[in-house]
């Protein structure tokens, strides 16, 4: 395969914390010196929550801008992916800071179960966060927890509450939800062809399942997700140092397959983003 690989990385999310690993980054400074080093590494797509100053998920939107203006300033060309989230806020809070114009967001079309809780992604509110992206020049990532959601994405792209192309995540391996499993990864790549043939797609893993499905990803010709936010561990027994060592690990994946790892100026062009004015 010669088609380029983007690496996206999870520099934080909401759940882990420096007493999981001391590696992970809180504050805006240590999310943006995180990212630069991972954006070093190969990774061309920032997934970016914010915290609070006790760790706590946030939805502020002048701590995302904070940190927007910091990682366009540090990672000049990386892609900026906001988190919409329940974690970070409740209703309408989560999709706050889309008028800050990221170049992507996450969005969730559907709920699921997470580890403790109801992920909840109400119609009404799956709408209105499309509808601010749309307004705002957005460009979601589905993040598809299961395979319903990806049928539910194409249905909104057909009826125009979504842009074309669709990009598509596939997590798994998120306990209560769905498991890192090989065949099912070959189903939900061939039920997306076949709702939504021109999308793109990635897979993410959680946990131990990470490197896993990053494997699997990038034999299959598609995209990648790796990061703290996933997964704290270079292996059962390690801590792993940073966000850029998974990076790397990823990248040294990409290699393996004979698959070179995009560059920004590339991923721009595969995901037709531009920079903004």
């Amino acid at each position: 395969m010669t088609n380029p690989c983007i690496i996206a990385v999870a520099i934080t999310g909401s759940v882990p914390t420096k007493a999981n690993n001391p590696a992970v980054p809180v504050t805006i400074s240590e999310q943006v010196e995180s990212t630069q080093e991972a954006f070093e590494a190969g990774a061309t797509i920032a997934h970016c929550h914010v915290r609070n100053d006790d760790e706590t998920p946030s939805s502020d939107p002048e701590k995302f801008a904070r940190l927007k203006e910091g990682l366009e300033k540090h990672c000049p060309g990386m892609i900026i992916q906001l988190s919409t989230g329940g974690r970070s806020g409740a209703g309408q809070a989560r999709g706050g800071m889309l008028l800050l114009r990221p170049d992507m967001a996450s969005l969730s079309v559907g709920s699921n179960n997470f580890p403790t809780r109801v992920y909840e992604n109400p119609p009404d509110l799956v709408d209105w966060l499309a509808s601010e992206m749309l307004k705002y020049d957005v460009m979601p990532e589905i993040e598809a927890f299961d395979l319903s959601h990806i049928i539910q994405a194409a249905k909104m792209a057909g009826d125009g509450r979504l842009k074309h192309p669709l990009y598509v995540q596939f997590v798994m391996g998120v306990k209560n939800a769905m498991i890192a499993d090989e065949r099912i990864l070959d189903i939900y790549i061939e039920t997306l062809k076949r709702f939504a043939p021109d999308a793109l797609w990635c897979a993410a893993g959680i946990g131990p399942n990470q490197i896993v499905v990053n494997e699997w990803a990038i034999a299959r010709g598609g995209h990648t997700r790796t990061g703290l936010e996933d997964n704290v561990r270079l292996d059962r027994d390690r801590l792993a140092p940073s966000n850029a060592a998974l990076v790397s690990r990823a990248a040294d994946l990409c290699a393996k397959y004979d698959r070179p790892v995009a560059t920004w100026q590339q991923a721009r062009d595969i995901l037709n983003l531009p920079l903004r004015a």
